[in-house]
């Protein structure tokens, strides 16, 4: 009986410990997909989302960004997977504006990790893709801290 109550214990234990160490997967498909084209970006694109997350990324140890680190919260799925082609000749800037400290949390083609928290002023994220690659961009729109509120996703580029 011993044998079957700590057998138990610890398949609930490893079941609880998956659930709550769960991080942004890329694998996931996004909340919402995307095409567009280097040039189709130029004009910038507006995006409304709920910022927020359940998972803070400092529990992610698989997740290292090139960029900025930091505790941000996100949802585990991308809220947005953006299919890009076209992108040779531009930067492609991504940009949130929100009514909270939101964070962002970018995963490229190329499986670059990239992060930010302030870059974009009042406390909002901006990533810079200074050489974008073809192919899909996963995107989750988190917030610093843990609270949810609603933000404006923007990608446009130069």
């Amino acid at each position: 009986m011993r044998k079957i109550l700590l057998s138990a214990a610890l398949v609930a234990g490893s079941f609880f410990t998956t659930s709550a160490d769960a991080c942004p997967n890329w694998n996931f498909q996004a909340a919402e997909q995307y095409s567009g084209s280097g040039s189709y970006f130029y004009t910038p694109r507006y995006y409304n989302i709920v910022a927020g997350g359940d998972y803070s990324l400092s529990k992610c140890s698989q997740i290292r960004p090139a960029t900025d680190v930091g505790p941000g919260f996100f949802p585990d799925r991308p809220d947005f997977r953006f299919n890009v082609s076209g992108m040779a000749a531009y930067e492609l800037h991504i940009r949130v504006v929100s009514e909270c400290d939101a964070a962002l949390l970018i995963n490229t083609a190329s499986a670059t990790w990239y992060y930010d928290d302030d870059d974009n002023g009042n406390l909002d994220p901006r990533i810079i893709l200074t050489n974008p690659q073809d192919g899909p961009i996963d995107i989750w729109v988190g917030t610093y801290d843990g609270a949810y509120c609603n933000a404006r996703l923007e990608i446009e580029t130069f």
